[in-house]
This record gives structure tokens, sequence and C-alpha cells, in this order.
């Protein structure tokens, strides 16, 4: 899944929308929860405040009694967190009872601190206990005897922090452990999606490689009805630009019928007549000729390049070149040297890769002194969606070729050299053929000590 895909980008996307929902319904849930444990807390602590007081005001004589068992056993032990007190306040005589967790201590008043009350009377304050833990206080302030002149009491009621801290703590623990697998079963539930929803392109990635390769005229199969549009679209797109070639060819061959035959005419008239006139039109007409063969070969190379699935395996036709070309040059004793693995295959016309190897091999025979040298390989593509490459290097040892002698090659009816028979075509036929399939042609000395030309092709 590379950075700049289509995958990553869906997969990214639903990862920042699982990374922000899943946090923020993370933090409602826990704050609804310690909500709701806090509120339990403080209920239970009412309740035992509740039960005290009344059981205390119910014992009561002239002071507040002693309440019996208020059901929780940690009264009993000291410094347990759970405490109660019943003291008198504002000024009234009388005694301080206290629950055996408090021993000597006391809890700080929340009434004498002007803490208000709730709607039920009661005030709430956290505060620190006996040794120092952290406490919730619950006090409520009840008047024995007449309510104007009676003694008021402080009934306290306190229970630790620390056993709700702890549970809240466990249960975000387990939340984020919880969201934590969520989130992963999530993310692995995205890739898995996106990985299968897109599929189909791979379908079709695989389907125009095999175009392109010849192994298939269209692209087929049944795809998603979302992509169907493109199948169909792309099918009719190839379709088209096979009869845009088919059509060029039929020109092209009509125009060269049409052009080679008036110009035979004007030659065949032009060596009847002796006559320097006469000389001078057979001479243009023969340049005529040329060029319109040159220029004709240029756009059936054109037409041929741009065919989609066309396919040449190299090892036969360089074998072919390789017998060939050692007959005609049976009497230099040519030998020519092939490095080319079974299955390197170009991308393209085989009679197009036979003319761009036969000029060059052509050339290394006709200047080396006994071998010639041809090696063929692919290279793979450097980046996702690009093509492999063939190389194709071809070294002769004959006398080789000066530096500007190089940058003159390859132009069109360049010769270095009168003496060898040619039109100087050939290299810039190969030339216009390697460019028309977009690939590259370069010249340097060989290590043999001759001539080094590279031919970088598509391959299939």
């Amino acid at each position: 899944m590379r950075f700049n895909s289509l995958a990553f980008r869906l997969f990214a996307a639903a990862s920042v929308w699982t990374f922000l929902v899943l946090p923020v319904a993370g933090f409602a849930i826990y704050s609804l929860y310690r909500q709701d444990v806090s509120e339990s807390f403080d209920d239970r602590i009412r309740t035992l405040l509740t039960v005290m007081l009344a059981d205390s005001v119910e014992r009561a004589g002239f002071e507040p009694g002693m309440p019996g068992d208020l059901g929780e056993p940690l009264f009993q032990l000291t410094n347990s967190g759970w405490y109660w007190q019943i003291r008198p306040v504002g000024g009234a005589q009388g005694r301080r009872l206290a629950s055996p967790s408090l021993a000597s201590a006391s809890l700080p008043s929340p009434y004498e601190s002007q803490v208000e009350p709730d709607d039920q009377g009661t005030r709430w304050m956290s505060s620190r206990g006996p040794a120092n833990e952290p406490v919730r206080i619950a006090e409520m302030v009840y008047v024995l005897g007449d309510e104007a002149t009676g003694p008021r009491y402080s009934f306290t009621v306190a229970g630790p922090l620390e056993w709700l801290d702890e549970r809240i703590a466990v249960f975000r623990t387990r939340l984020a452990i919880a969201l934590a697998l969520v989130g992963a079963a999530l993310l692995a539930v995205t890739f898995l999606q996106v990985r299968y929803g897109l599929l189909p392109l791979r379908a079709i990635e695989r389907g125009l490689a095999a175009i392109r390769s010849g192994e298939a005229a269209s692209l087929e199969g049944e795809l998603p009805a979302e992509i169907e549009p493109l199948q169909q679209e792309l099918n009719a797109l190839i379709r088209s630009n096979q009869d845009i070639i088919d059509r060029a060819r039929t020109q092209v061959g009509n125009l060269a019928h049409a052009l080679k035959t008036p110009l035979a005419v004007i030659t065949n008239e032009a060596n009847e007549d002796k006559s320097p006139f006469a000389r001078k039109v057979a001479e243009q007409a023969s340049l005529m000729r040329d060029q319109v063969s040159y220029y004709l070969d240029r756009a059936r190379m054109a037409a041929r390049a741009g065919t989609i699935g066309r396919i040449s395996e190299v090892r036969p036709i360089a074998e072919g070149l390789q017998r060939t070309l050692e007959r005609i040059y049976g009497d230099k004793g040519i030998r020519v040297l092939l490095d080319c693995p079974a299955g390197v295959r170009f991308q393209g016309e085989r009679q197009d890769l036979e003319e761009m190897l036969g000029n060059v091999l052509d050339n290394a025979c006709k200047w080396g002194r006994s071998k010639v040298y041809f090696r063929a390989a692919t290279r793979p593509a450097t980046t996702r969606g690009g093509r492999v490459r063939l190389d194709v290097t071809i070294d002769d040892d004959g006398p080789g070729l000066t530096e500007q002698e190089r940058a003159r090659i390859g132009k069109r009816g360049q010769r270095l050299d009168e003496t060898k028979p040619g039109t100087g075509l050939g290299l810039s036929i190969v030339s216009d053929l390697v460019h028309s399939y977009g690939g590259r042609i370069e010249f340097s000395a060989s290590r043999y000590g001759g001539l080094s030309v590279r031919l970088d092709l598509p391959a299939a």
C-alpha cells in the first residue's frame, strides 16, 4: 500500500475517522460512568448518614444517643476510611460521639466551613481523614427539642475517595483496552474492506498488462457495475486505436503506390534521354524516390509503434541475423557472438526489431575485424506502473570512432567513409525507429576497441 495510492487514501481516511471517534466516544463513556459511580457513592454516604441520624435521634434523651449497627463493618476498623461523627455545633454543650474507626481524631465540619446545603439539607465536602487520606464528607445539622432554643448537633459520615478512584481507574483501564481492541479490529476490517473493494482495479491492471503484452485483445471479465462503463470505454478506445492504425497503414500504402509509380515513369523517361537536362531530372527523381521511401517508412514506423499488444521474441530474430550476416561476411571470417536469454521479448513489431538489429549488426560486421558481440537483457521497472525495458548492446572489434565522429553518426545521409557501400540512411532509420518506440540509442567506445551501440527499448 503505497503513500500516494487510492488504497492508502481510503485506509488513512478511515483510520483518522476511527482515531477521532473512538477517543471521543471513550471520553463520553468514561465521563458518564464517573458521574454515575460518584452519584452512587454519594447516595451510599447519604443513606448511611440518614440511618445514623435516625437511629441516634431515636435513642436520644437530652443528647443524641449512640447509633447501633449501620450495616458497614468498616466503621469498626481504625483508619478504614469509613467514619461517622456526632458533635454539638454553634456553642452548644454536649458530648461528642464517633465511630471506632475515627478513634480520637475528628472530621472537619462543612457547616463550620460555611458550605451551603443541597435541597435535602446535606452539606458536602472533600477533605482529608485521620490518616491524611482523601475522604468524601456528608453532614446534616439537627436540632434536638425546640427548633429555636434546642441544641444543634452535627451528624457527619465520611467515605474513602480512594475506593471511588480505584473503581474509576479500573474501569478506565478496561475501557482503554476495549477501545484499543475495537480500534485495531476496525482498522483490520477497514484494511480488508479497502483491499477487497479495490480488487476489481487489480483485475483491470492485469487485463491492461495482458493487452499490452499481446495476450489479450480487449479487457475481458466480469467487473462491478460501477466499473463496467470504464471497461466498455477502454475496449472502445482499443478498437478505435486499432482502426486508426489500420486506416493509417492503408493510406500510407496508397500514398506510396501513388508517388512511386509517377517517379518511376519520370526516371525511365529521363534515362532514355542522354541530355544534361534529362540527367538532372533523373538525378532529382532518384533523390525524390529516396526521400519518399524514407518518409513513408517513418510513417509506417509511427503507425506500427502505436500498435497495442505486439510482442516479438528477441533471440530467434538475433539468431536469424547471426546466420545471415556470418554468410554475407564469410570472406572476412566475422563471427557474431550472441548473449541473449530465452524469453527476452520486445514490445513492438517483429519487422521493426529486425530492421533495427539488422542495420546495427550490419554496420558492426562491416567495420569489425573478426568478432561482433550481441547482448540483450531486460531491465525491471524502477517505479510502480513503470515499464520493463529491453537493453540491447552491440560491440565490434573494429577501429572505432572518435567522439566527434560518434556525434555525427545517426544523422540522415551522414556517411563517415564513402569507400564503404551504403546510403547513410541505415542508422538514421534505426534512430527514428528507436525514438518512435519511446527509446534511446547511444554510441560509445567499445571495450573491444570498436564502436558500442546501446539500444534502450520497451520490453514485454
